[in-house]
Parts: structure tokens; C-alpha cells; sequence
């Protein structure tokens, strides 16, 4: 019987931290051949005794596969790590956190030098890599023929999301989520600060906390219909003015209870501008507004 199961590809990864090393793990474990390279060559010992090729240099490890995965500190790194790297015919992922401009201007960088690009934003921690069940993915964006030539590979580690050809949308996608976190978990500290030094558990409060949040989640929908039709009055449930007018009480219970407010002031003085340019009948989406500049506020 002749087994027809296709070989694995093989990958090199530049940078073994603490998410590169997960990285390289998940691709070990389901078969690939990976070749890595760290700046600190002691931090990929553990990686080669099971089972990878440790090379010397950034150069030699590009030169070892065409498929070349960064994963680094910055994009200053990565441009040192692969300032002497012939980088023809390679295809080059980099999974090294950036902004979209970088993302865009290594992209040129890579093509210049005779390389396909495409750039990633890991939507994960280390521990959720190479668990399909972790819900991680990894946003990518640059070239299509690129990402659907090494999908599947790709997707060993983590779930893949094509963000589109522009090389500098992964970064964007990933960057806009996390602002969004830490949004969120702003609120998050600013509610348990009111709560602390009362008689309330924090594991209760955290149960009540998460359903609310939960419950609350599906109004991103809400905004970006608005955002779309441009009309800031289509179904508005609580308008800008009365929410405005409600900040006052949130205000005065942070007082009464010790709590800083300066989590949520900034929030309510963009929204006291638009009540203050006479737009206190619109939903709170006009706030995109203000904050993107140019922007007809």
C-alpha cells in the first residue's frame, strides 16, 4: 500500500520568544520540518531537542526554506535580522507586531528584494497556540497568492482571517480590536473600583459584570449600520443628550465612592461636544467622528 499523504512543508521561523517558540511547537507536532533562528541562540536549545534545526544565523535560516515566518520584537528587528538575507524567491510572513504603515512599507521592502510579503496580526497569547479550540487567530494581509499557497500551513498554529491586499490591514484589524479591549477593560477597572471597598464579592460582581457586557456587545452592530448610512438618528434607543445628561450621576457616585473618573471623562467630554453642537438627538456613534480627523465634526 503506497501512502499518498502529502509531506508536510517545511518552515523557517526567525525569533524564538515566548510566542515564536509556541509557534514552532505547533508546526513540530504536526509534522513539519522548522528551521529557526534566534539572536540569543541558548533560547532555541530547548526547540532543537525536539525535534528543530537550529542555524547560526538569520541569513542561513532564510536560505533554508521558502517559506520564512518572523515573529521578532519590532519592525526594526526584523529589518536587522534580514538586512544581509537574499530574500529571492522567498515568501516572507511576518508575524512581528506593527502598525499598518510599517506593514505597508516593509511589504515594499520585501518585494524590492525579490520576496512575496504578507503581514500578521496574532489575535492569541502564547498558550492558546496550536490548541484549536482557543479560539486564536491570526489576521494576514499582502499577497493573495502568497496566503492561499501556505494557508494551510499557516493555519496550523492558529485560525487565519485574509485581511485583504493591502499589506498594512492585518496590523489594522489586530490594533483596532485590541483599542477596543482596552476600552473595555477600562470600564471593567472603573466598575470594580466603584464596588471595592464595599461589602460586595468580586466574583459575584464579575458574574454580573460579564452577562452585562455580554448583553451589551451586540450594539457594535448597531453602530456600524449607522456608520454606514451615515444617519446618526436611525433607531436610536437612549439619545446622546439624555446619556449626556446621565454621566452627571456616574460622575457623582465615583465621588461618593473614592473612585478616579478619569477612565471615563475623556468619553464624556466628546460626548458633551456633540451635545454642545446642538446633536444631543443623535445616537453616541458620532463620536467616531470627532476622533477621526478631517471628519465632517
Amino acid at each position: 500500500m503506497t501512502d499518498n499523504a502529502p509531506t508536510p512543508a517545511p518552515v523557517t521561523l526567525l525569533g524564538t520568544g515566548a510566542m515564536g517558540t509556541a509557534l514552532a511547537r505547533a508546526w513540530l507536532a504536526a509534522g513539519h520540518p522548522v528551521t529557526v533562528w534566534n539572536r540569543t541562540p541558548a533560547r532555541a536549545e530547548a526547540l532543537a531537542a525536539e525535534g528543530a534545526t537550529v542555524v547560526d544565523s538569520a541569513d542561513a535560516a532564510v536560505a533554508a526554506n521558502r517559506l520564512v515566518v518572523a515573529c521578532l520584537l519590532d519592525d526594526d528587528s526584523l529589518g536587522e535580522a534580514l538586512a544581509t538575507a537574499d530574500l529571492t524567491g522567498r515568501d516572507l510572513v511576518n508575524l512581528t507586531t506593527g502598525t499598518p504603515g510599517q506593514g505597508r512599507a516593509r511589504a515594499a521592502w520585501a518585494e524590492a528584494r525579490g520576496a512575496r510579503f504578507v503581514d500578521g496580526g496574532i489575535m492569541a497569547v502564547p498558550p492558546m497556540i496550536g490548541s484549536p479550540d482557543s479560539g486564536a487567530f491570526v489576521f494576514y494581509s499582502g499577497s493573495a497568492a502568497l496566503f492561499e499557497e501556505h494557508r494551510d500551513v499557516l493555519a496550523v498554529p492558529a485560525g487565519t482571517a485574509y485581511a485583504g491586499t493591502d499589506a498594512g490591514f492585518a496590523a489594522l484589524h489586530d490594533v483596532a480590536l485590541l483599542s477596543a479591549m482596552s476600552g473595555m477593560f477600562a470600564g471593567v477597572f472603573h466598575a470594580f473600583a466603584l464596588v471595592r471597598r464595599e461589602d460586595i464579592a468580586p466574583k459575584d460582581f464579575a458574574s454580573l459584570l460579564e452577562g452585562w457586557l455580554t448583553a451589551m456587545a451586540h450594539t457594535v452592530h448597531h453602530t456600524a449600520d449607522q456608520l454606514e448610512s451615515e444617519d446618526y438618528t436611525k433607531n436610536v434607543v437612549s439619545h446622546l443628550a439624555m446619556q449626556a445628561a446621565g454621566n452627571a450621576t456616574l460622575l457623582r457616585t465615583a465621588e461618593e465612592q473614592g473612585v478616579d473618573p478619569r477612565l471615563l471623562t475623556p468619553y464624556m467630554e466628546l460626548m458633551d461636544r456633540l451635545v454642545a453642537q446642538g446633536r444631543g438627538e443623535e445616537d453616541t456613534t458620532g463620536i467616531v467622528d470627532l476622533l477621526v480627523s478631517g471628519s465632517r465634526s
